[in-house]
C-alpha cells in the first residue's frame, strides 16, 4: 500500500530506516543525513507492507514547472516486488495534479557502478529519458546523469 505521509518526524524515521539499510547506494554519511533531514519538507510517499514501512520516495520542487524525484529507497528484501514502481506512480500522479510539467531525477551515469546501472535501468523503465551528464557536480568518479520526463 502506498500512502502520502505528512508528519515530519515520521518522514525522517522512515527515511532513516530505509537509507541506512541501503549502504551500497547511500554510503556517504553527510549525504544520507541531508536526505533524512530535508525529506521532512518534501512531498513524501511511503510503501507499507502489513504494519511496516518498507520504502519511500520524495519529491522536491526545483522550479515552477519542475519537480525532482529527490530520493527514494526500498528495503532490499522488497526489491523486485513492484513497490518502487508503485511509489513512482503515486508521485507522478500527484506531481501532475499539482500542475508540474516535468520531473527529473539525478543518478550516477550508466557504466560507472553496477548498482547504479540497476538504478538507471529502473528509471528508464519508468519512462525517464537521458537529458545531461554533469561530471563536475559529484566529481569525475561519480558523473551525474540527469533524466527527465514530461508529465503532460
Amino acid at each position: 500500500m502506498i500512502v502520502e505521509v505528512h508528519d515530519a518526524v515520521l518522514k525522517r524515521a522512515i527515511a532513516r530506516k530505509v537509507l541506512e539499510s541501503l549502504h551500497d547506494w547511500f554510503e556517504v554519511d553527510e549525504s544520507r543525513e541531508k536526505y533524512i533531514a530535508d525529506c521532512a519538507g518534501w512531498i513524501f510517499f511511503a510503501a507499507k507492507e502489513e504494519d511496516e514501512y518498507v520504502g519511500f520516495l520524495c519529491l522536491k520542487e526545483t522550479g515552477r514547472a519542475t519537480v525532482e524525484l529527490a530520493v527514494m529507497g526500498v528495503l532490499r528484501a522488497y526489491h523486485r516486488h513492484g513497490l518502487g514502481r508503485a511509489l513512482f506512480e503515486a508521485a507522478r500522479k500527484t506531481a501532475a495534479d499539482k500542475g508540474y510539467a516535468f520531473m527529473q531525477v539525478k543518478t550516477v551515469q550508466m557504466g560507472v557502478y553496477e548498482d547504479y546501472d540497476i538504478t538507471n535501468r529502473f528509471y528508464q523503465s519508468l519512462g525517464f529519458k537521458e537529458f545531461e551528464v554533469i561530471r563536475e557536480l559529484w566529481g569525475e568518479e561519480n558523473p551525474c546523469q540527469i533524466y527527465v520526463m514530461s508529465l503532460a
